[in-house]
């Protein structure tokens, strides 16, 4: 079954631990309206496999409107679109070819999970208005129980901060869930800068079910967990269409004529025709609208978007999927960047 507490803990960051032994999580320990919590962050996989990571340090996204205005503490997340869940593939956090592999801890600066986590921690330490933003499954209070890392009592906090979908069968099959993947979001007001770091496993699907987030591409064992892929790029087979190979490059989501005209913008990155016959897009709330015809090679093409879907002038996100319902590309933008009409939005990976 799926995560059973999925929250978002907002807090100050103030110890931390760098992650060690045989089954190391980056600990930090966090402030919050008065209670203690540790985040306990999972930097290996317990294959012993490198852990895929992304840090996004201009980290733009609507669900930044609905975090800052949250209370100190945790607050329950609901699995569904458009609300304070996250989920790397339906939110559009990120296209899958970003998330690159990285050791826990090798000799060098800067090259390691833990040098990579303890920069932001740190940073985030040693500014009083700065704030951690955690999304994870929930364990405690743990009465009568000290924490094992920092000596809290009662013990609890927020563990799972990574992709919790894409599973393969086995220990963490039934951890698969849609809206309910963990990060780590630092928020700096100072610098009206957010922070977000993402972690995956490798052995996590890209691609999974919109009901059970189960894999419904498996990873090819010759590049594990890797997003979908041809293995030869010269000779795409028929409805087999790789990620990114047709991307989304802008949309016009605040028309200055009424009733607005919104629009969305695909390139075609490949040297060959692409049918769209069976393709869709959606939006924010999972709506969908059909698409036709073709799109030429290495052409672009301006899609009118039609009812039920609708691109919101408060953020949103726009997503590609193709006949085999598989996610090609999305993105996503926030209300800071609708705000002038008529402006087009361009989208760059």
């Amino acid at each position: 079954m799926p995560l059973k507490n999925y929250s978002v803990l907002k807090g100050r960051p103030i110890n931390n631990r760098l992650a060690t032994g045989r089954s190391p999580h980056y600990q930090v320990l966090v402030s919050a309206n008065g209670e203690l919590h540790r985040i306990a962050i999972n930097v290996q996989s317990q294959d012993g496999s490198e852990v895929q990571f992304l840090v996004r340090s201009r980290f733009e996204h609507p669900v930044t409107a609905k975090l800052d205005p949250l209370g100190e503490g945790l607050h329950a997340a609901p699995s569904v679109p458009d609300g304070l869940a996250l989920d790397f593939i339906r939110s559009n956090l990120m296209q899958p070819w970003e998330l690159k592999p990285l050791p826990i801890s090798v000799v060098g600066p800067d090259n390691d999970l833990n040098e990579k986590i303890d920069a932001y921690v740190q940073r985030a330490m040693a500014d009083e208005e700065a704030w951690i933003y955690a999304f994870g499954e929930t364990w405690g209070p743990e009465i009568n129980k000290a924490d094992k890392y920092f000596g809290f009592t009662p013990g609890r906090g927020i563990h799972d901060i990574h992709m919790n979908q894409g599973n393969p069968p086995g220990k963490f099959d039934d951890d698969n869930g849609p809206f309910q993947d963990g990060a780590l979001v630092f928020e700096f007001p100072r610098e009206s800068q957010w922070v977000a770091i993402f972690l995956k496993f490798q052995t996590q699907a890209w691609h999974s079910d919109d009901g059970t987030a189960k894999p419904i591409v498996p990873p090819d064992p010759n590049h594990r967990g890797e997003p979908h892929t041809p293995v030869d790029r010269d000779h795409i087979p028929p409805m087999d269409v790789p990620d990114g190979l047709v991307r989304i490059v802008a949309a016009l989501v605040n028309d200055v004529r009424s009733p607005e005209h919104e629009t969305v913008t695909l390139l075609n990155t490949s040297d060959v025709p692409i049918d769209l016959s069976g393709w869709t897009i959606k939006d924010k709330q999972k709506n969908t609208m059909p698409l036709f015809g073709s799109i030429a090679a290495g052409a672009t093409l301006v899609i009118d978007v039609r009812q039920p879907v609708a691109l919101s002038n408060q953020g949103g996100i726009i997503t590609l999927i193709d006949a085999k319902g598989v996610k090609v590309h999305g993105v996503s933008y926030t209300k800071d960047q609708a705000r002038q009409p008529g402006r087009t939005i361009p989208f760059q990976s």
